[in-house]
């Protein structure tokens, strides 16, 4: 492909898009540039495994949506890669404005740092629900619908799940009846689009059920729900201590489920601009002690103020660690609550 023979120039997109930071302003970027983008991190994710093994400490995010101020907030407050090391759940498109902005920044931490920035498929990075929630026109209106392609052809090779120092387990959406451990996922073939049924469907599509034991049909019509007893036998099976989604809209940003044996993190903010919600991202230490960064509302200035995070000591479950304070962050919306995993 003649495109390939263009090499771009990764830290100055980088700071480009980082520079991008005023409310509903598009980044001028050439499709040349987005194009091998693409392709190179194509060959990134390949050469990972289907299931990340990553090691605390790190920072995990759920849903941006096109959300591309908010990301940029998170990333503000929160650190740098490499300083900071990430893990994304996926969704990083549709529904929101700036999608095409949210997936190239992350997609260029990707290239550059490659062992503190890590991305997992969401059930959006798909080409039938881009065709349907934006981004396939986003892409049509602003560039081509072979960049479009291009960003499908990303999402057919990115890792589905991860683990979180052999002790959280992270998806986008949720456990499957198909799923006993870990190694099952690594088989999984790639590239491949998300299928109707399976295993990668549910770990993209799959939901957590506060009324029934069990598997159950989910109302999205895709994939099953699941009750806090299969959440309690996958983790004694496999060892773990809990199980890390994003997939839902949550009022605080994040919402535990089982026992806290399960937590959902959303972090989009204001969702749409139709939810009322907060955003918040995981932040977990070296010692396995989990904090919240929790985001509300959107970004409307530049202006930021200096605040300690309010803080909350709640018990959890198993792995141990002290208990820390959260450490004051650049933004006056943001607050952070402790905890031990």
């Amino acid at each position: 492909m003649t495109f390939l023979k263009h090499k771009p120039n990764i830290v100055d997109l980088i700071r480009t898009l980082e520079a991008g930071r005023r409310q509903d302003r598009t980044v001028n970027l050439r499709q040349e540039d987005l194009l091998a983008v693409c392709y190179l991190v194509r060959d990134e994710f390949m050469q990972q495994k289907m299931c990340l093994q990553v090691e605390a400490p790190c920072c995990v995010v759920g849903d941006l949506h096109g959300q591309y101020d908010d990301l940029l907030r998170i990333v503000r407050n929160t650190g740098h890669p490499p300083k900071q090391r990430y893990l994304f759940l996926g969704d990083y498109v549709d529904r929101g404005q700036n999608s095409i902005e949210t997936i190239t920044l992350l997609l260029c931490y990707k290239l550059k740092y490659p062992d503190h920035v890590y991305l997992l498929r969401g059930n959006h990075e798909s080409q039938s629900l881009n065709q349907i929630y934006g981004f396939f026109d986003e892409c049509k209106r602003r560039y081509t619908i072979k960049l479009w392609k291009s960003f499908v052809d990303c999402y057919n090779c990115m890792p589905a799940a991860a683990t979180i120092s052999n002790r959280i387990f992270c998806c986008h959406g949720g456990l499957s009846p198909y799923l006993t451990n870990v190694e099952q996922i690594n088989r999984l073939s790639r590239p491949t689009d998300i299928p109707d049924e399976g295993l990668l469907c549910d770990l993209l599509w799959a939901d957590p059920n506060r009324i029934d034991y069990g598997w159950s049909k989910n109302n999205r019509g895709v994939s099953v729900v699941f009750g806090c007893d299969v959440v309690e036998r996958f983790l004694i099976r496999n060892d773990f201590d809990l199980v890390c989604r994003a997939h839902q809209v949550v009022e605080d940003g994040y919402e535990f489920f089982a026992k806290r044996q399960l937590v959902t993190i959303f972090s989009a903010p204001n969702y749409c601009g139709v939810f009322d919600n907060a955003g918040a991202t995981m932040l977990i230490d070296s010692n396995l002690m989990i904090s919240f960064g929790i985001y509300h509302g959107k970004l409307t200035n530049d202006t930021q103020t200096q605040s300690q995070g309010s803080q909350s000591q709640e018990n959890s479950s198993k792995s141990g660690g002290k208990q820390v304070s959260s450490p004051q962050r650049r933004s006056s919306e943001y607050s952070g609550k402790n905890m031990r995993v």
